[in-house]
């Protein structure tokens, strides 16, 4: 990927994140309502604290991508989140942007993967 487009990606991406934390902190009981029934049995937290627990990873995620620190663990923790959010959130109006997301987070992880990771895939 060039650089530009990199950065571009990146900082998109973070900005979604930041983003989404802050809605999801805002009102976590609102955004609980995504979670399919069958999900939700699945928390070993109230919902409330789940949510909260969400929020703060999304921001974490969206930091890290913005100051482009390890923006490759970022996108993979995003990618994994993101994967999770499709799971327990089934096919909805918004499931395709989910998976626009998850694609740019894929792309970020594997553009920025450091050498010493590289290496360990190649053997």
């Amino acid at each position: 990927m060039k650089k530009t487009a990199f950065h571009f990606l990146r900082v998109g991406l973070a900005v979604t994140f930041l983003w989404v934390g802050v809605l999801i902190f805002k009102n976590p009981d609102g955004w609980s309502g995504y979670l399919q029934p069958w999900a939700m049995g699945l928390l070993p937290v109230p919902i409330k604290q789940a949510m909260i627990g969400t929020a703060i990873l999304d921001i974490v995620i969206g930091a890290f991508l913005l100051f482009d620190f390890m923006p490759w663990l970022a996108a993979l923790a995003g990618s994994i989140h993101l994967i999770i959010v499709l799971t327990v959130s089934g096919i909805t109006d918004i499931t395709v942007r989910d998976i626009g997301l998850l694609v740019g987070a894929i792309a970020i992880m594997i553009d920025s993967l450091p050498q010493w990771v590289l290496n360990k895939i190649k053997k």
